[in-house]
């Protein structure tokens, strides 16, 4: 499995954008941006209203079916940092007000509030749990305040899909509330940098058209159901804009972190301890650097190819990363790796990831 990581003239950016007098200094370097919420726009560019439809009935066979079907189910939302403010989109997850967006979204927000319709009033929402490893955020609003009710999104099955089937995005670009796009699923399996510096593997790619304050949008399928929250978009330097090139992490993940948020608040993820990259030559992870912690303590060194973790067979280093995050703090798992042409089996206590990499991927 091979991952597309950004060059010195591609970078990614989050889909929500930052505060107007440092967006383009921001967009250069490539960090995580946030949307300023004074786009100036007119109505003749705003996105159409629809009347609110429910989830119930048949599936729909086209864009304008699935817009109305899902469309009351995606929120705006709207934050107030130390920075200024800040927007992007979300989407209902369950009856009783639970609401899903990035992490990037609401990063470090003092309050935050969700509008349900272009012209509806903002609602209170309270920051559940975030997860800057995945850049997944779970909120909660008071269901009772909603007018019509809440009304969630089905879920797909991001395992399910392959490239070329359609998807949709629907979100706030730009603070243009309810704007639905769409395209095709361009690739699977790409690799993202998340808001604490750590990978994101597994993510969709989509040429589906996503601008600033689409972050935490829902990606659908051709039947109008989650696939990804969309996250990033990919620019060459020139700007912030779509450019037919958008990642979004995948809905199965989602479906794994929001439980353990919504329990406990946040999640701590294992750590191998280990810098690696795909082999030009072979399949495995190649360690290009341990760091300390348990990658040295079990034994692991740089040059050490390493082919299975925990029984699983590893055939990249995106596929390194996913194994490790399937397992939890404390635990004891076998390595096998390939050093100089001779395999070893080490034993590894994982460790606790730290809040951000300490030069280390694994």
């Amino acid at each position: 499995m091979r991952t597309s990581r950004a060059s010195h003239f591609l970078y990614l950016v989050m889909g929500a954008l930052s505060v107007a007098i440092v967006a383009a200094v921001l967009v250069a370097v490539g960090t995580f941006d946030r949307d300023d919420d004074g786009t100036s726009t007119s109505s003749a560019t705003a996105a159409p209203r629809t009347t609110p439809a429910s989830s119930q009935g048949a599936v729909p066979t086209d864009v304008s079916g699935i817009y109305k079907k899902v469309s009351s189910g995606v929120v705006y939302i709207a934050s107030r940092t130390a920075q200024g403010q800040a927007s992007g989109s979300g989407f209902v997850l369950d009856s009783k007000g639970t609401i899903v967006t990035n992490d990037h979204v609401v990063e470090g927000a003092r309050n935050v509030s969700v509008r349900f319709t272009e012209n509806g009033d903002p609602i209170p929402a309270k920051v559940v749990g975030a997860d800057p490893s995945t850049d997944v955020a779970v909120l909660d609003v008071d269901e009772s305040k909603v007018e019509g009710g809440v009304k969630p999104l089905e879920l797909g099955d991001s395992k399910a899909i392959e490239p070329g089937q359609p998807a949709i995005a629907i979100g706030s670009p730009f603070g243009l509330q309810g704007t639905v796009t769409s395209g095709i699923v361009s690739a699977l399996n790409r690799e993202i940098q998340a808001p604490n510096g750590f990978s994101i593997s597994g993510v969709i790619q989509t040429d589906a058209a996503i601008n600033p304050g689409n972050s935490g949008g829902p990606l659908l399928d051709e039947s109008g159901r989650v696939i990804g929250i969309n996250s990033q978009i990919a620019t060459n330097g020139g700007g912030d804009s779509n450019s037919g090139v958008g990642f979004a992490v995948p809905i199965d993940t989602v479906k794994s972190v929001v439980p353990q948020l919504k329990a406990n608040g946040k999640i701590e993820r294992a750590w191998l301890g280990v810098s690696t990259a795909d082999s030009a030559t072979t399949d495995g992870a190649v360690v290009r650097d341990v760091t300390g912690g348990p990658a040295q303590d079990g034994g692991i060194r740089p040059g050490d190819v390493i082919l299975s973790f925990d029984g699983r067979t590893i055939t990249s280093a995106s596929d390194l990363g996913e194994a490790v995050l399937t397992r939890k703090p404390g635990d004891t798992v076998k390595v096998v790796v390939d050093r100089n042409g001779s395999k070893q089996t080490l034993s590894v206590k994982l460790g606790t990831r730290p809040n951000q990499p300490t030069n280390t991927l694994g």
